[in-house]
């Protein structure tokens, strides 16, 4: 997102919160929630209560980004400060044909490193960065794992890995990934501990979920993006199907909260609700997320690389972002700076008091002072990538500042995209032929501004695109 920032430089801003015992940490994070699924976030067709009442109890954040729009390398950037590229993770992990790819141990993550500062560590849930033994949380930093090494595939009478052993476990998924983490949070604690909870939740195929969610988000009809020539029958239906595994989420949510206040650890724990990326359900003609595809009546029925849509809209890549920090965020904050996956690592390690071991890079920033209320320098360009190998190829990246957006297909001719997100932030128009001469100077500028990110970060695709292969018209 912006320039790399080493060990030495980044210690000077982590310290300790003054006048704070280290706080325990629970990082909520779920799978394909778009910004747009949250009540407070202006849906009118989803309940969160819970979410709601957290945001308003902390800090919401109105443009916060992913790296890259898939799982895997989502996940290994909000582990690692680094993007997809440079950890050589850069689609989704598909165990069938990559079942050696996974997140180096050379890549220390925050969980390692607050660890090592004397946390006790744990997560719950979905990891997707690796199925060999030598990719496993436990490398990472994690102390306690139960859950998939990979994307678990069941949302009822799921696998669950337990103490080293794969245990088939009744009930529902997210039911039983809380569970766990309920009996965590229960146990003695003598130090400050990290929690994460990963959940599949609102991941396709969405249900099962708790029978009275389903039975009220089935009979909506759900308020659905305006596109031309939508298949408005299936985005209705799958829209019905995702809200309520959102709001199953929610419920989760308001599971772990509640027992946060029932055993007293409320006061002193940082609750942060996120997720890896975004989705469409009929916005801009789509459904999924970086790797959809055309959701069309003209495409009812089509399969393969024709239907598929690659992208890098913000509904892909936009995400929601929750803090309730009591005592040091003041309740109702709203950040409107731009922030992306890579900021979690330095300003986790804010948090909790812990500098990074010397020699490790990082390439995101410390927002902390941001959920304390403090005005203070911020660089708002968000630079994103995409190199999807499966269902189609391509290798999108792009720049965006606050007022403009440049995406640009590396590998396929005549996939550059151009938006002005002053007046168009839906991004329906694409500007990227205009023959304005400001336009024409935007592009320059921000193709520059795109290629020095690429070098930076060693990105071998800029110097491989000189043959770009031109790409069917869209259905």
């Amino acid at each position: 997102m912006r320039p790399a920032c080493l060990a030495v430089a980044c210690a000077l801003a982590l310290l300790p919160v003054v006048g704070f015992a280290r706080p325990n940490i629970i990082f909520i994070y779920t799978d394909d929630q778009a910004y747009w699924s949250l009540g407070v976030n202006g849906n009118r067709d989803i309940k969160t209560p819970v979410l709601d009442r957290l945001a308003a109890d902390g800090a919401r954040f109105t443009n916060c980004f992913a790296t890259t729009p898939v799982c895997s390398p989502a996940r290994a950037s909000l582990m690692t400060s680094r993007y997809g590229t440079e950890v050589g993770i850069t689609d989704w992990i598909d165990p069938k044909s990559e079942p050696n790819v996974g997140l180096d141990t050379k890549f220390v993550t925050w969980p390692k490193v607050l660890a090592d500062s004397g946390y006790s560590t744990a997560l719950f849930g979905k990891w997707h960065l690796g199925l060999l033994d030598k990719h496993h949380p436990t490398r990472h930093g994690f102390q306690t794992f139960i859950g998939s090494r990979g994307s678990p595939k069941e949302m009822e009478d799921a696998t669950f890995e337990i103490d080293g052993k794969n245990v088939r476990v009744p009930g529902l998924l997210t039911d039983n990934v809380t569970r766990y983490a309920l009996e965590y949070l229960r146990r003695p604690h003598d130090r400050p501990f990290l929690m994460c909870v990963h959940y599949r939740n609102p991941h396709s195929p969405y249900i099962p979920v708790a029978e009275d969610i389903w039975t009220y988000y089935r009979q909506i009809t759900p308020i659905l993006p305006v596109y031309p020539d939508l298949d408005t029958r299936q985005a209705g239906e799958v829209m019905r199907k995702y809200l309520a595994s959102v709001a199953e989420v929610d419920r989760q949510v308001g599971r772990i909260v509640q027992t946060l206040e029932t055993t007293g650890l409320a006061a002193n724990t940082v609750v942060i609700f996120s997720s890896d990326q975004g989705y469409n359900v009929g916005h801009h003609g789509l459904w999924h997320k970086g790797n959809a595809r055309w959701i069309l009546n003209r495409t009812r029925g089509q399969k393969g690389e024709a239907i598929q849509r690659p992208n890098l809209f913000d509904t892909s890549l936009r995400v929601p972002a929750i803090i309730r920090w009591p005592g040091v965020t003041a309740p109702g904050t709203v950040i409107q700076e731009t922030v992306s996956g890579l900021d979690w690592y330095p300003t986790l390690l804010a948090m909790a008091g812990a500098s990074l071991p010397e020699g490790v890079l990082i390439r995101g920033h410390n927002f902390l002072p941001l959920l304390k209320g403090q005005r203070i320098p911020w660089d708002n360009d968000l630079y994103a990538e995409y190199s999807q190998h499966h269902y189609t190829r391509a290798d999108l990246r792009t720049i965006r500042t606050p007022e403009w957006k440049l995406v640009r297909d590396f590998r396929n001719a005549g996939r550059d995209e151009l938006y002005n997100l002053a007046h168009d932030p839906e991004e329906g128009r694409n500007l990227i032929a205009s023959q304005d001469a400001s336009v024409r100077k935007v592009i320059a500028d921000l193709s520059r501004k795109l290629e020095a990110r690429m070098r930076e970060t060693g990105d071998a695709v800029l110097d491989a695109s000189q043959t770009r292969a031109p790409v069917p018209p869209a259905p």
